[in-house]
């Protein structure tokens, strides 16, 4: 869907953005040019920029998790032995 009219920022731009460290609106304005002719766009996206952070979060999240499941042989509750 597009964000931003003026520019033609869809919400695929966002979130390419968000993966590529895109973290606060001024990011967006930067690189995509979101809300830099009528301004309209602003609370779309960020909206959109918002749930992109929100599912690039989850993903480290899950990644992390899964991380040290590898590590610790996936055995929850795991806890090292001091050497």
């Amino acid at each position: 869907m597009y964000i931003c009219v003026c520019n033609a920022v869809t919400e695929r731009h966002i979130e390419h953005a968000v993966k590529q460290g895109a973290r606060r609106m001024r990011d967006l304005r930067q690189n995509l040019g979101v809300t830099t002719e009528c301004n309209r766009c602003a609370t779309c996206a960020k909206q959109c920029l918002n749930s992109a952070l929100e599912r690039s979060d989850a993903a480290q999240d899950s990644l992390a998790v899964r991380a040290l499941q590898a590590l610790t042989g996936g055995a929850p509750g795991f806890e090292p032995q001091a050497s």
